[in-house]
């Protein structure tokens, strides 16, 4: 097979037990890819023209994957405003089938190793959740606020076009052990690059999982190393919270430390704040107080541009979904008067 070439195989292929090259590649598991895949895209050419031959077009790529000659394609680049610009980068439909059969056999696997106040990108642990779980860590940190509680926040700089293929390789090694299985992912992975050896594309489903089995090791040192225990992590953007000021300035020399040595990341250096929950923190587009939260400014200013331009239900129903989060009142009064004026229920 030609994934014999990469590093992590070995003569024999498969080395140990758990999820196999065959369960991923196997039809069913690629037939059910596209299922999923499918949903939604219908009316889109390049997905409208993989379906005319559909059953050849996933058994081409059976063969492929079986004799060891598939090569990931290339990746057609755009960029978007949400608001903050994004380089997003879109394989091809059969690469993106493969992208959702490889996440359909490894999600499980590795998101029961996960600890539990990781909440990026995973089944039942949405931004609702981790807003949730802030408020109760604060409550509980504060002593139903009677006492300081005091909030690192922290932003790791340009992660996803930092992360170090050859770290991420030996995430998988420790918990994989089909050694075909180890160099179809290490040919996904390598797919794209920002440098020699680094980055993931925004755009494939792979990422939001390879993102999270390269951070568990950041969860697992601050919670089990550090002994912070009031910590969470939402994709790149987590928080510690502490009542001891120092405890939490000594974590963030340790966790700058050991991003650096062991993760090769860094910390973005304008985004690092301890702030009491008192005076206010920013996270995940919220500023959080003792008992209340409010929109970010810079969202809700972002929402009143929006609504002058008569957006539509499925707009106007979004930002009615984003309120009911936190303390909002005004702009759902706002978000009610557009939706009478513009005659849109």
């Amino acid at each position: 097979m030609r994934y014999a070439r990469f590093s992590w195989c070995n003569a024999e292929g498969i080395v140990g037990g758990g999820v196999t090259y065959e369960d991923v590649i196997s039809v069913e598991n690629l037939l059910a890819a596209w299922s999923e895949f499918v949903r939604g895209k219908r009316s889109r050419a390049d997905v409208q023209k993989f379906e005319i031959k559909l059953m050849d077009n996933l058994f081409d790529m059976y063969a492929r994957l079986t004799d060891g000659s598939y090569q990931h394609g290339p990746y057609e680049a755009f960029v978007i405003s949400d608001p903050k610009t994004r380089h997003i980068h879109k394989a091809t439909v059969a690469d993106r089938i493969l992208h959702r059969a490889l996440y359909r056999k490894l999600y499980p696997i590795f998101d029961r190793a996960f600890v539990a106040d990781s909440f990026s990108c995973r089944v039942g642990k949405g931004t609702h959740r981790v807003l949730d779980r802030f408020r109760r860590m604060a409550w509980i940190v504060s002593r139903s606020h009677r006492r300081t509680a005091w909030v690192l926040k922290c932003d790791i700089k340009k992660f996803f076009a930092s992360v170090d293929h050859g770290v991420l390789m030996e995430a998988f090694g420790r918990r994989i052990h089909d050694a075909y299985l180890l160099g179809l992912i290490e040919e996904i992975v390598g797919s794209f690059r920002t440098a020699p050896g680094k980055g993931l594309p925004l755009g494939n489903l792979t990422s939001q999982l390879f993102a999270n089995v390269y951070l568990d090791a950041l969860d697992k040192f601050v919670k089990h190393r550090l002994k912070i225990r009031h910590y969470i992590r939402y994709a790149d953007d987590f928080v510690l919270l502490h009542y001891d000021r120092n405890i939490l300035i000594a974590a963030l020399d340790l966790i700058r430390a050991y991003l650096f040595d062991e993760l090769k990341l860094d910390l973005h250096p304008e985004k690092v704040e301890l702030r009491t929950i008192v005076s206010g923190v920013d996270f995940l587009g919220w500023v959080h107080f003792s008992d209340h939260r409010i929109l970010r400014p810079a969202t809700a200013r972002r929402v009143r541009r929006a609504l002058d331009t008569s957006p539509d239900c499925a707009a106007l129903a979004a930002y009615d979904g984003l309120c009911v989060y936190g303390n909002a009142f005004w702009l759902q009064q706002e978000i009610e008067k557009t939706r009478s004026s513009a005659g849109v229920y």
